[in-house]
């Protein structure tokens, strides 16, 4: 059964918010080849969708659904900021090739936090950005099938914690984004990115 620091591997898809006529959309799958890999009880994933799966045997299937207020929370209006331009400048040059509409951008709080915005617009001398994670607001639904559990190394966990210093942890991003503007990981980014080494 699935327990706290255990290498965990599974398959899954996973849907979005019904519309007005109850119809879900498929978001995300996972497969065989690139399966969601991941340290279980270290925070690497939501802790909701851990408490589902707490518990689970090897080759269980699963199906549940998280609320917004379990997943990425309910989309805030207040997380969508328009900054001055120059802000988003090097050696006093727009960085137009990193920065433009949908990017995803690494930006630092006051308390020197990194969160990822994406560039929702750009005008002469501004640069609207939206703190909100994409999927702020919907609600989840994840179909899927346990496909492996073993207990993890230091060394294992450790990768898998900080990504860029070497690992893939699974899905097609490998668990972790970096944080550069790059960012633009292509899919199953559910675990949360920016790990960095130190």
């Amino acid at each position: 059964m699935i327990k706290k620091n255990q290498i965990v591997k599974l398959v899954y898809d996973m849907y979005v918010s019904a519309d007005e006529i109850g119809k879900e959309t498929l978001l995300e799958t996972t497969t065989g080849k690139h399966p969601l890999v991941y340290c279980h009880g270290v925070g690497m994933m939501l802790p909701a969708f851990e408490q589902a799966l707490q518990d689970k045997d090897k080759d269980d299937d699963f199906d549940f659904r998280l609320k917004a207020s379990q997943a990425y929370g309910e989309y805030d209006p207040e997380a969508v900021l328009t900054l001055d331009k120059e802000l988003f400048e090097i050696d006093g040059k727009f960085d137009d090739k990193r920065v433009y509409e949908g990017a995803i951008v690494p930006m630092t709080t006051t308390d020197g936090q990194i969160v990822r915005a994406q560039v929702v617009e750009i005008t002469n001398e501004k640069v609207t950005i939206d703190l909100n994670h994409p999927l702020a607001g919907e609600d989840l639904h994840f179909i899927g099938k346990i496909i492996d559990i073993h207990d993890g190394s230091k060394e294992e966990i450790d990768q898998l914690l900080h990504p860029q210093c070497g690992g893939c942890g699974g899905g097609k991003c490998g668990n972790g984004c970096g944080d550069d503007y790059q960012g633009g990981c292509e899919g199953n980014c559910q675990n949360g990115c920016g790990n960095c080494c130190e």
